[in-house]
């Protein structure tokens, strides 16, 4: 790899949604800037009621639609549907918040990264849930 390359800084601007309530969700770091080949990591932090146990992470990079990197709940594994586990690993330590790392980075992981929260009622019942498949990229 040439030495140039290998320091040139990949800037992340991170979004957090829930449904409406934006005020209710905190992130840390508010834009965090990294070195090609790093790793980079956001949290996201929310007040609601302890229902709100579901975080999504999603990426939308330059150009493009949004799209869903993991989903994650308290208690439960991460769910990178087709998104490539070594780049990314996700934790949610407790119900209020979880992280997100992009590792080895590279210039097409700039964009701008949104954490999600939600509840559901039945979270532990996969029968009341729906996977929808990718679409091809």
């Amino acid at each position: 790899m040439p030495e140039h390359f290998a320091h040139r800084i990949i800037g992340i601007k991170l979004y957090f949604v829930l449904t409406g309530h934006s005020q209710d969700v905190t992130q840390q770091p508010e834009i965090r800037w990294s070195y090609v080949n790093k790793a980079a990591e956001m949290n996201c932090s929310h007040n609601k009621d302890k229902g709100h146990n579901q975080m999504y992470w999603y990426i939308q990079r330059p150009g493009e639609t949004m799209r869903l990197i993991v989903y994650t709940v308290f208690g439960g594994k991460p769910d990178y549907g087709g998104a490539p586990e070594n780049k990314y690993s996700a934790s949610k330590a407790a119900i209020e918040n979880g992280a997100l790392t992009v590792n080895d980075l590279q210039q097409n992981d700039t964009g701008v990264y949104f954490c999600a929260v939600s509840k559901h009622s039945d979270v532990r019942s996969r029968r009341s849930c729906t996977k929808t498949a990718r679409q091809p990229t």
